[in-house]
């Protein structure tokens, strides 16, 4: 019998874009065998900045159920994929916000060891997104984790052409999250599952 696998995706969307790549890694990992908590970071934007954006405002509302995040998530996991949209090319100051508040667990290295992998979107072609996964993983470095990209180790991966991680162009709102996008995602949860599994498996760290 294969080990059992618990993975937390944590997440920050304002528009949803996030929130359905997140659901999509969520639900692959579920049937990969899979242990899931698909967590959101908490909001730090000004109600009248959410106001002013249908879209921010019917995302709010649509996830207002999912639980915020908290430091047990990753310490209870075996991997972690966070996503985050992508803001001048970096992460998002609420995602980031989050991380910050990992120090006393980082220090004493209860964070290290474990499998990470990463997600993003952007309003423009291209946009960041790249450097924004790029900055994820520089927190992974410092974790002291094991980063597990999707890499090209699916034909599906020449589609959406991104082996850092699943990302996704919404066009401020006017592209839903598509076929494409949700084809990198189960590749990337499948991914990250199956190293996870085997690293546990092996038992050695």
């Amino acid at each position: 019998m294969s080990e059992s696998v618990k993975l937390s995706v944590i997440y920050y969307s304002a528009t949803g874009t996030g929130y359905e790549i997140a659901r999509e890694i969520a639900e692959t990992a579920e049937k990969e065998g899979a242990e899931v908590r698909l967590r959101k970071v908490a909001e730090l934007a000004p109600a009248a900045a959410i106001a002013s954006n249908p879209a921010w405002v019917a995302n709010a509302e649509a996830t207002k159920d999912i639980a915020e995040a908290v430091p047990d998530d990753i310490l209870w996991a075996d991997g972690v994929v966070f996503g985050s949209p992508t803001r001048y090319g970096n992460v998002a100051a609420q995602l980031k916000q989050f991380i910050d508040t990992l120090g006393p667990q980082w220090a004493q290295g209860l964070l290290a060891d474990k499998v990470y992998s990463g997600f993003t979107s952007s309003a423009t072609q291209h946009g960041g997104q790249e450097s924004t996964l790029l900055a994820l993983s520089n927190t992974f470095y410092h974790f002291g984790g094991i980063i597990v990209p999707p890499g090209y180790t699916d034909g599906s991966k020449f589609a959406d052409g991104n082996p850092y991680g699943t990302s996704h162009v919404d066009a401020q709102g006017s592209l839903p999250v598509d076929e494409t996008t949700r084809a990198a995602a189960r590749v990337q949860a499948k991914r990250v599952v199956r190293v996870a599994r085997a690293l546990k498996t092996d038992g050695s760290l």
